[in-house]
C-alpha cells in the first residue's frame, strides 16, 4: 500500500497536466538541469547522489549509481534496505575479503544510520524478486560505502505499523516525519498547494500578497494571542485571519488577492483545530456569490489528486433552514441518508401525551428519523445509550419505535403510536421491516439538532458493526448559507455576527436591520466536505455608513478599533467578496488522517503545547522588563480550579 502511494505521488509530481502546468514544470526543470528538453522534476540535482532509492528499475541495469539514505532493515549481514524520501532499494553487502571495510560499515552501522553507497544496478536472482516493492526487480551491488552519521537507540521504530502514542510522536517529531505516511501527507499537501497557486496566479491573474502577522485586536470573533511591545500598555495581536488586510487590498486596487496565510486563535486544540493554522485566503473585487463559488469549485477540481476520483461541479447547496430541517446541522455529512422527517401533521390527533403537549406549543413539532436495519444491529444497550444521550445533552426525550421488529422492545407509548399510525408511518418514513424509528417532539430547532446528533451517533454504532455508511473514498461537497446575526451567548437581547461583522446583508433584507435584525439574511457561504466545514466566506460590506451602523448600533462594538477600515471604505471601496479554505482540515479529509496534526509538519499538542521544544516556555523577569509587564502567579487554589475547569482535565 505504501509503495503504491510513493509510486502514485512520484508519477503525479513527474507528470503535470495541462498546458500551463507543463510550462511551469518545464521552466523549473530548465533552471535545475540546464536542459530545455526536460520537463520532470530532477530529484538528484546539485547533491551527492545520482539517483533516489525509489526510482531504480530494470531499465537502469548496469548503471553505476550513488545513493544516500537511512538503513531501514538488515538481513543476515548479506542484504540491507536503504530508504530515502522517495522509496526503498535493496543493497547487497559485499562478502569478499577485499571489501571488508565496506562490509564493516554496512554491518555495524545501527538502524536509521545515514549512509552513502555507490555500486552497480543488477537484477535480483530468479525467484527473489519482490513485486511489493517498486524497485523489487533490482538490487545494488555495492563497491564503496560511507557512514555519514550514526544513529543512537531510537525511542520507537520508524515503521507505520508500529503503534506509538501521539505524545511520543510529537516529542520526537523529526523521527515521526520519516514515516511513509507523514512523507505522503506532507508531499501531497505541497503538491495541492502548488496546483492551487498555478490555478489562481497563472490561470486567473491573482496576486500573492503577504500580510502582516503583528496587528491590533479585532472586535468579536475568536480570542487572539497578545504580543507585548516596548511601549508601556501597548500590545500587538496575532491575526485570526487576514480579513481586514485583504479588504484593504481591494480598496487599494489589487483586484484579485491570494495568500497561503498563517492564522492564529487562542483556543483549545481539538482534532480538527490548532492554535496556529493555515488557510488558502482569497479576495476579489466586483464579484458576487456565484463568482466566488465557481472559482472555488474550479480551484478544487484543478488541484484535486487524480487518484481520489474526479470532483463533480457545481457543488449542491442548502440554506441553513434546509440543512437544519433535513440533517439537524449546518454542516451535514451527505454521504449517507437517515434524514429527518417532519411528522407533525400525522400526529395532530394523537393520544400520546408528550406529543400532544409538544404540538400544543407555538413552535412545537414532531420529528423522526429512520435507522436502517436498526432492529438487527442495535442492542438494548445501544437504545439506552441513545435515550441517555438525548436526556443528558438536550434535556429531551427520544422514543425508539420498532414498527415491524421481531423483538418486543416497544414501550407502551411506542405501541400506541404503531397502532394509531399503522402502515402510514412506515410509508411516510420510507421504512423497511427491521428498521428502527427515533421520534422526538419539541421546538423545531431543538428537535432537529437532537436528531442531527443522533444521526451521527447511530452511524457510529452501525459502522462499528460492519455497516458501511460513510465511504471514506467518497468526497461529498456542499455549499451552505446563514442568517446574519445570532443571539449572543450569555447576553439576552444582544446579537453577535454568525460569521464576522464585515459580511454584507442580503440586499432584500437591509430594511430589517433597524427593526428586526435577527431576520436579516447574510451574503455568507460555507463549504462543507463530508460533514466538516472546510471553508467560509462572504460578500463584504463596502459602504462605510452601513458598516458603522452594523458595528455600532446592531453589535454594540467599539468602532474606534476599526477606524482605519471605516476610513478606507469611504475612499471609493469597490464591491468585493472572498473566502478562506482551511488547508489543514482539507488535507486531513483528503488523506483520511484521524487528526489535522497528521498533515502538519510541526503541530501543537491537544493542549496547544510543542512537546518537542517544550513551548510555551518561561521567560526570566529581567527579559520582561523592556515590555513593562510582569507575571501574576496564581495561588495553588486558583491553579487547581483552572485545571479542573479545563474540559480536557481527566476529572472534569
Amino acid at each position: 500500500m505504501v509503495s503504491c502511494w510513493l509510486n502514485r505521488l512520484n508519477w503525479e509530481l513527474a507528470a503535470p497536466t495541462g498546458r500551463i502546468g507543463q510550462l511551469i514544470w518545464g521552466s523549473l526543470s530548465r533552471n535545475l538541469v540546464l536542459s530545455p528538453q526536460r520537463r520532470i522534476p530532477e530529484f538528484s540535482s546539485f547533491i551527492a547522489r545520482t539517483n533516489t532509492c525509489g526510482e531504480l528499475r530494470s531499465s537502469h541495469l548496469g548503471q553505476e549509481v550513488t545513493l544516500c539514505g537511512w538503513i531501514q532493515y538488515r538481513r543476515q549481514n548479506i542484504f540491507l534496505v536503504l530508504r530515502d524520501s522517495h522509496g526503498l532499494v535493496q543493497i547487497v553487502i559485499p562478502q569478499d575479503e577485499s571489501a571488508a571495510s565496506v562490509k564493516k560499515i554496512l554491518c555495524e552501522a545501527p538502524m536509521e544510520s545515514v549512509v552513502q553507497v555507490s555500486g552497480t544496478v543488477i537484477s535480483r536472482p530468479p525467484g527473489q524478486e519482490n513485486p511489493k516493492m517498486p524497485t523489487g526487480d533490482i538490487e545494488i551491488k555495492v563497491k564503496t560505502a560511507q557512514l555519514l552519521n550514526s544513529c543512537k537507540k531510537l525511542p520507537f521504530e520508524i515503521k507505520d505499523f508500529v503503534k506509538k502514542t501521539e505524545a511520543l510522536r510529537l516529542q520526537y517529531r523529526y523521527l515521526d516525519l520519516r514515516s511513509f505516511q507523514m512523507q505522503y501527507n506532507l508531499r501531497l499537501r505541497s503538491q495541492m498547494v502548488m496546483k492551487m497557486r498555478d490555478y489562481l496566479c497563472n490561470l486567473h491573474g491573482f496576486v500573492d500578497v503577504e500580510t502582516p502577522t503583528l496587528f491590533k485586536r479585532t472586535p468579536g470573533g475568536a480570542k487572539e494571542f497578545v504580543i507585548p511591545s516596548r511601549e508601556p500598555g501597548r500590545f500587538y495581536s496575532l491575526p485570526q485571519s487576514p480579513q481586514q488586510f485583504k479588504q484593504l487590498l481591494m480598496v487599494g486596487g489589487l483586484d484579485r488577492y491570494f495568500q497561503v496565510a498563517r492564522c492564529y486563535r487562542d483556543e483549545g486544540s481539538r482534532p480538527d483545530r490548532q492554535p496556529e493554522f493555515t488557510q488558502i485566503d482569497i479576495e476579489m473585487s466586483f464579484v458576487d456569490q456565484t463568482g466566488i463559488r465557481s472559482l472555488v469549485e474550479g480551484l478544487l477540481q484543478y488541484s484535486w489528486p487524480s487518484d481520489k476520483g474526479p470532483v463533480g461541479v457545481p457543488f449542491p447547496s442548502l440554506t441553513f433552514a434546509e440543512a437544519l430541517a433535513s440533517y439537524g446541522t449546518d454542516k451535514p455529512d451527505t454521504r449517507f441518508g437517515m434524514k429527518i422527517v417532519d411528522l407533525s401533521d400525522a400526529f395532530r390527533d394523537t393520544e400520546a401525551g408528550f406529543l400532544q403537549e409538544a404540538l400544543g406549543t407555538a413552535q412545537g413539532t414532531v420529528k423522526a428519523m429512520c435507522v436502517p436495519d436498526g432492529a438487527k444491529f442495535l442492542t438494548r444497550k445501544d437504545i439506552e445509550h441513545i435515550r441517555k444521550f438525548a436526556a443528558d445533552h438536550f434535556n429531551q426525550e427520544v422514543l425508539p419505535v420498532f414498527p415491524k421488529a421481531n423483538r418486543n422492545w416497544n414501550s407502551p407509548v411506542a405501541k400506541l403510536i404503531v397502532e394509531e399510525q399503522g402502515s402510514g408511518l412506515m410509508r411516510r418514513m420510507q421504512a423497511q421491516e427491521g428498521d428502527v424509528l427515533l421520534l422526538t417532539a419539541g421546538e423545531h430547532p431543538r428537535a432537529c439538532s437532537l436528531l442531527g446528533q443522533l444521526r451521527l451517533e447511530c452511524a457510529d454504532l452501525l459502522e462499528a458493526r460492519g455497516v458501511v455508511l460513510r465511504d471514506p473514498a467518497r468526497f461529498s461537497f456542499l455549499w451552505g448559507g446563514f442568517f446574519f446575526f445570532l443571539p449572543k451567548a450569555g447576553h439576552p437581547g444582544e446579537l453577535e455576527s454568525a460569521h464576522h461583522p464585515f459580511t454584507a446583508p442580503h440586499p432584500s433584507d437591509v430594511h430589517l436591520l433597524s427593526a428586526e435584525p435577527e431576520k436579516v439574511r447574510s451574503q455568507h457561504y460555507d463549504l462543507v466536505l463530508n460533514g466538516s466545514e472546510i471553508g467560509g466566506g462572504s460578500i463584504r460590506i463596502h459602504d462605510a455608513r452601513l458598516q458603522r451602523h452594523i458595528l455600532e448600533t446592531v453589535l454594540k462594538e467599539d468602532v474606534t478599533l476599526l477606524s482605519h477600515l471605516l476610513q478606507a471604505l469611504d475612499y471609493g471601496a469597490p464591491p468585493h467578496g472572498g473566502i478562506a479554505l482551511g488547508l489543514d482540515r482539507l488535507m486531513c479529509l483528503v488523506t483520511g488522517a484521524p487528526s489535522i496534526r497528521d498533515v502538519i509538519a510541526f503541530p501543537k499538542s491537544f493542549r496547544g503545547h510543542d512537546l518537542m521544544s517544550n513551548a510555551p516556555d518561561f521567560i526570566p523577569p529581567e527579559e520582561l522588563k523592556p515590555y513593562h509587564i510582569q507575571v501574576a502567579w496564581p495561588t495553588d487554589s486558583e491553579a487547581e480550579k483552572s485545571s479542573m475547569n479545563d474540559p480536557r482535565h481527566p476529572e472534569s
